[in-house]
């Protein structure tokens, strides 16, 4: 199992620095990284209960984003395991009613997590009370709690969803609620063999990406000096354009892992199919 997790692993970084798979995620990127740097900016000067929402709604619209690329990315690997030739507009071509499709399953998750930012509103409103707010607030702290731990629960449910989800719907060319069910109930049935391959598919990513946020922090610390919002949000807007390039690799070699661990977890449930990965690859 460990040899062949390091054969995936391999593969799928040595096909994420192909060229035409980083200018196909870079505007992607660029566009989720305008979600994150207006919700920043709009967080300077906003009150806690909006601060909530900003913090995960434009992660929820990411993920929608990134859900929907996942679709010709998947396929691009797909053709270069199969050493055939790259055509991301063809790929674009037969793959844009499919990401439509997959990018609208994230639309419940959203609208549950805007039901449970609305009851936390109630919370701040209780805690705002003349007088008794304090005490009152003190009291039920646990349900902004566990409405914030919900959330998060939700977001995860998002990363799992985009991680094993986008590679069935793109290599079955097909998207249906049914998949979305399936693919959590597998999560279910083997949580380790499952968790396992999204940490290690998201190892690259948090490493590059903990790395350049800590240096935008240092640079917001020690270069920002103007106290005007939108010069704020115009220098986090440049600074916002190398980090997506710089990133981009590590989210092709995100989408390119998420293919071999489907085709991992499709051995495990097939194991009359033990052939390389590469051989099952280009069966699909």
């Amino acid at each position: 199992m460990w040899q062949e997790l390091e054969q995936a692993f391999n593969r799928a970084f040595f096909f994420s620095l192909t060229r035409k798979k980083i200018f196909f995620i870079l505007p992607v990127l660029l566009m989720g990284g305008m979600i994150v740097v207006l919700s920043h900016t709009l967080w300077i000067e906003a009150n806690p209960w909006i601060r909530s929402s900003l913090a995960f709604i434009p992660s929820f619209l990411c993920m929608s984003l990134f859900l929907a690329a996942a679709v010709p990315l998947v396929r691009l690997y797909h053709d270069e395991v199969k050493q055939k030739s790259l055509s991301v507009n063809k790929t674009l071509k037969h793959s844009w009613q499919l990401m439509a499709r997959i990018s609208s399953l994230l639309l419940p998750v959203l609208t549950a997590y805007l039901v449970l930012w609305f009851i936390l509103g109630i919370f701040y409103l209780l805690k705002n009370i003349p007088a008794m707010g304090e005490i009152l607030g003190g009291i039920l702290s646990f349900g902004p709690f566990l409405l914030i731990a919900g959330s998060l629960v939700l977001l995860l449910m998002s990363l799992a969803l985009v991680f094993f989800l986008s590679p069935v719907v793109a290599l079955k060319s097909k998207m249906s609620w049914d998949l979305a069910e399936q693919v959590l109930k597998r999560f279910a049935r083997e949580p380790f063999l499952h968790t396992v391959l999204l940490l290690l598919g998201l190892f690259p990513l948090i490493l590059i990406v903990g790395f350049l946020v800590l240096s935008a922090a240092l640079t917001g610390m020690t270069y920002f000096v103007t106290e005007r919002i939108w010069a704020i949000g115009l220098q986090w807007f440049v600074i916002m354009i190398p980090f997506a390039g710089l990133i981009s690799p590590v989210v092709v070699f995100f989408f390119n892992f998420a293919a071999e661990s489907f085709l991992i977890v499709q051995r495990r449930v097939t194991p009359s199919s033990s052939q390389s990965g590469k051989a099952n690859l280009n069966e699909e």
